[in-house]
């Protein structure tokens, strides 16, 4: 069963990840300039470097069908630069998942394929998809909504550590973003770990560099840029989270539902 999953950042990837090991063969789609902060655990990644491994599946950066036949046959997962998603038009899935996690409705349509899923809030089950994923950390996270939508966007982050907002790093003013230090490097409070236009940004405290954007990117004010994780388990850096795992256990039961038994 093919499935396209668009996006390709932290959570899309645990998504492609789950459902790659429970034998999908899995396509993503991602922008041409990722923003994805949780770089390490993204296969959006592919996109600049050519080829990421998450975990233990390796993505290849392809361009057309004879690319993404040749990656498929290696063992890997294709991702294609497609930020208006084509590729669902040209490769007619079974499956599509939205895991771009906009936080609303990009272009994904109920029609765009037998069993359609969106992730997080922005999408309404039965309207442009056939089933929700809840992405809120708590009681709901992974659960799958085949009525309404997912609960709204509250702009605060999950609870980590006990931390919400201090643990995000933001961009103060718009420019190119430029990293003063890498995932898994350990910082302080108050440390400089990147500047953009001139201006600093400082950890709001102490823990593991989870994520940061790469040298160059452009940034807007406000911008997420990295996070840190004051649970100092550097292992964390490097495989995918727990709220990812729920989310893609969501989907693959969302698939599994909605799937005609003859597909199977």
């Amino acid at each position: 069963m093919v499935v396209v999953i668009k996006g390709a950042g932290d959570i899309a990837s645990g998504i492609a990840l789950r459902l790659f090991h429970a034998h999908f063969t899995v396509l993503m789609t991602e922008i041409a300039m990722p923003t994805a902060v949780r770089r390490r655990v993204s296969f959006s990644e592919a996109v600049i470097q050519g080829q990421a491994v998450v975990e233990d599946v390796r993505a290849l950066l392809v361009q057309d069908k004879p690319t993404m036949q040749e990656a498929l046959a290696a063992g890997c997962i294709p991702v294609f630069v497609d930020p208006t998603g084509t590729v669902v038009k040209r490769f007619v899935p079974d499956v599509v998942v939205d895991g771009i996690i906009a936080k609303r409705n990009l272009g994904t349509h109920i029609d765009d394929a037998k069993v359609v899923i969106g992730v997080g809030p922005g999408f309404t089950a039965g309207v442009d998809c056939h089933a929700v994923i809840e992405t809120m950390r708590g009681h709901r996270i992974g659960r799958v909504i085949t009525q309404g939508s997912a609960i709204p966007n509250t702009g605060i982050p999950g609870d980590i550590g006990g931390y919400t907002l201090d643990r995000l790093l933001r961009a103060p003013v718009a420019g190119i973003f430029e990293p003063q230090r890498t995932i898994g490097d350990t910082v302080q409070q108050g440390e400089l770990v990147a500047v953009v236009s001139g201006f600093p940004i400082y950890a709001g405290l102490g823990g593991i560099l989870r994520g940061i954007l790469p040298q160059g990117i452009p940034v807007t004010p406000g911008m997420k840029v990295g996070d840190v994780d004051p649970r100092c388990e550097r292992s964390h850096c490097f495989t995918v989270s727990d709220k990812a795992l729920s989310i893609a256990g969501g989907v693959l039961e969302g698939i599994l539902r909605f799937t005609d038994k003859r597909l199977r």
